[in-house]
C-alpha cells in the first residue's frame, strides 16, 4: 500500500532534533512524547503524520545521544519507517530494539510528499510519483524478526529467548 512521507530532512539529524532534551525526562509516555518530534525544526510536525507515513532523510540520521526515546517516539508517532542514506550506529540498533523499521538507500530521488511503497522482501522502495524503483540495503534477518514482533522485548516474550535468531 502506498504511503506519502511528511518531511524531507537533511543530513546529520541528531536525536535532540528528533526529540528535544527538554522532554526526554519529563514525559515517559511515548505516545505523548511523540507529539513533540522535530518540534525544534518544524513546529507542529507531529500533527502532520498519518499512520503508516514514511520519514525521509539524508545521511547520518540519529547521531547524538544513545537514548531510546528518539526511535521510540518516532515509532509512537505512527511512522511506518525512516528512510535515510545512512544511520548512526547506535540509533540503528535502538530503532530495531523498539520495533521501528529503518531503511537505507539513496534518497536524492525522493521529494517531499512523493508517494512511496516499501517492499522489504524484494529490497525495493518504489517512488510511485516518479515511477522509479530504488534499491534498498537488505534489512538483516534478525532485525526483520524483531520488527515482526514489535521490538526485541516483544520478540523475547513471544519466543522465550533468542536461540532461534542466531
Amino acid at each position: 500500500m502506498p504511503h506519502s512521507h511528511r518531511l524531507r530532512i537533511q543530513n546529520d539529524i541528531n536525536t535532540d532534533y528528533v526529540i528535544s532534551g527538554r522532554y526526554k525526562f519529563k514525559i515517559q509516555d511515548m505516545k505523548e512524547l511523540s507529539k513533540h518530534i522535530f518540534e525544534d525544526i518544524e513546529e507542529g510536525f507531529a500533527a502532520k503524520i498519518k499512520p503508516g507515513d514514511f520519514l525521509v532523510a539524508g545521511g547520518n540520521f540519529g547521531c547524538g545521544s544513545s537514548r531510546e526515546q528518539a526511535p521510540a517516539a518516532l515509532k509512537a508517532s505512527g511512522l511506518c519507517a525512516v528512510i535515510a542514506k545512512s544511520f548512526a550506529r547506535i540509533f540503528y540498533r535502538n530503532a530495531f530494539n523498539v520495533g521501528l523499521c529503518l531503511v537505507e538507500c539513496e534518497t536524492n530521488y525522493i521529494d517531499d510528499m512523493d508517494e512511496l511503497e516499501l517492499d522489504l522482501d524484494e529490497n525495493i522502495l518504489k517512488n510511485l510519483t516518479k515511477g522509479v524503483n530504488i534499491e534498498i540495503k537488505p534489512v538483516p534477518g534478525i532485525m526483520r524478526k524483531f520488527l515482526d514482533s514489535g521490538g526485541v522485548i516483544e520478540y523475547f516474550k513471544e519466543h522465550g529467548g533468542f536461540e532461534d535468531v542466531v
